[in-house]
């Protein structure tokens, strides 16, 4: 059985106010303290105000539940002690001034993308599926392409952007969607032909290396793994969990589609482009676009068209009864977008959504 990793990004914000807060370094020095040098599962990422976390791989989905919980947790704890809390937000409501982390790296990105690196205050969710080779890695990443959006729509979790509502579902996906790399790619077929194009993006100059090769889904340069990046950090860890066994499957599924001789098929990156900014726009409140027929259907309909597609590798890995839970739960209470608009209208304020986010963070999986 395949194993899965996940990494978070989350925000860090004023407990009381909600605003964002720029103190990912002190939380780190917190953390290594603790751990008394031993590695641990938190890192920086672009900005201050954020905290990333990645857990261990497993082949249990319940021990992937448990993973993200257990970082989540301590995440809590670690901001806590810097004055801080911790939320799994994709996007802040309330306005921010983002401030860029040190390091010479993110200084790099802040000099030449400019106003794009100081937007970028946003978090996702990464899921690692493990492959047996980049052969086989290279298939999927072929087969799983029209999928990603689904996965946008079930995560969507970022309505509000600087003090105001977007109109979007995964307003972090638009933003994200500005730096060169990002989005669908062309079919590769084969690992040669995946290098190739690395390095040629390389040359151009417009990146620094090789990490900033932010296709919706790639190759992990550190593990033998498949990364699937297109999805929002989820607001309750019980909708991670759904994300990441739903991409288990997919990666399982298009690994069988490949060994039974059968090719990918081959949309045009303008329609996935289509289908991403659907998926972004309405989440699971409209119409997605059908991956099978590249129209548009309700989104209910695509929901389930994705399970139908991923059901045998379900049933073979065994989440199939849990992942049918999961998914009919989500699509009954909402993505986290849903949750967030429902939450205003309830409490009538931004900093009282935070607030409830927080408490939502913490609870773990439900």
């Amino acid at each position: 059985m395949r194993s899965v990793g996940v990494e978070e990004e989350l925000l860090l914000v004023d407990p009381r106010t909600g605003q964002p807060r720029a103190l990912s370094e002190e939380v780190l020095a917190i953390a290594a303290r603790h751990h008394q040098g031993r590695d641990h599962a938190y890192t920086r990422e672009l900005h201050g105000q954020q905290l990333e976390f990645g857990t261990e791989p497993r082949t249990s989905m319940a021990e992937v539940a448990d993973e993200i919980e257990r970082c989540r947790s301590g995440a809590a704890r670690l901001a806590a002690e810097a004055g801080a809390a911790a939320v799994a937000l994709a996007t802040s409501p309330l306005p921010v001034g983002p401030a860029i982390a040190e390091g010479r790296r993110y200084r790099w990105i802040e000099e030449h993308y400019g106003l794009t690196a100081l937007e970028q205050l946003t978090c996702g969710c990464h899921v690692h599926v493990s492959v047996a080779s980049d052969e086989e890695g290279v298939a999927v990443l072929d087969r799983i392409r029209p999928w990603l959006s689904v996965l946008v729509a079930l995560s969507a979790n970022s309505p509000f952007w600087h003090g105001k509502d977007s109109g979007y579902h995964s307003y972090r996906s638009r933003v994200w969607g500005r730096w060169p790399t990002v989005g669908p790619v062309e079919l590769f077929g084969s690992p040669d032909r995946y290098r190739e194009q690395v390095r040629e993006l390389l040359a151009t100059g417009v990146l620094q290396d090789e990490g900033m090769v932010y296709y919706d889904a790639r190759l992990s340069r550190h593990y033998p793994t498949v990364e699937i990046r297109a999805a929002d950090v989820c607001l309750d860890a019980s909708t991670t969990v759904l994300v990441a066994t739903l991409a288990r499957a997919l990666v399982d599924t298009a690994a069988r589609q490949w060994r039974e001789g059968h090719p990918p098929v081959d949309h045009a990156i303008g329609l996935l482009r289509a289908a991403a900014w659907r998926a972004a726009r309405s989440g699971l409140d409209d119409e997605l676009i059908d991956p099978h027929t590249m129209r548009p259907a309700p989104a209910e309909h695509v929901v389930q068209a994705l399970f139908r597609h991923v059901e045998a590798a379900l049933e073979d890995n065994g989440d199939h009864a849990h992942a049918r839970k999961a998914l009919d739960d989500l699509l009954s209470c909402g993505n986290g977008a849903r949750v967030q608009r429902r939450l205003l209208r309830r409490h009538g304020t931004l900093r009282a959504v935070v607030a409830e986010c927080v408490r939502r963070t913490q609870e773990g999986v439900r």
